[in-house]
């Protein structure tokens, strides 16, 4: 038989893990600059979707971060029309979400020189 003391224990500890990712979601990349290498963030972000690489050696990569979405959605109305039999559709949403991406720079010798987030 399991105690209340033993159900208040996992739900507190379900509810620590659960805090605990969802604040650790955040990368802070100003700091990181100067010193993470564009091959760590390969090993960390994957491949990069785009790169190229410049004249002077700088490199700019860009990684999708998060795919946007497109949802269509019709409510469906129980009112019945005098002249016609069958029900009715109400108006019609569609609702869009953007890409978004994250650009890092970085110079000729490898290090992280800037960061953009961005949407388009």
């Amino acid at each position: 038989m399991i105690r209340n003391s033993s159900w208040v224990g996992l739900a507190a500890a379900v509810l620590a893990l659960w805090l605990t990712g969802c604040a650790s979601s955040r990368i802070d990349w100003a700091s990181r600059a100067g010193h993470y290498s564009y091959d760590q963030a390969i090993l960390e972000l994957g491949p990069a979707d785009k790169s190229a690489k410049l004249m002077d050696g700088s490199v700019v990569a860009e990684w999708l971060t998060h795919r946007g979405y497109t949802s269509y959605y019709t409510p469906f109305a129980t009112s019945y029309s005098p002249w016609f039999y069958g029900p009715s559709y109400g108006p019609s949403f569609l609702g869009t979400s953007p890409n978004y991406y994250l650009r890092l720079t970085f110079g000729p010798d490898g290090l992280l020189r800037a960061s953009k987030s961005f949407f388009k």
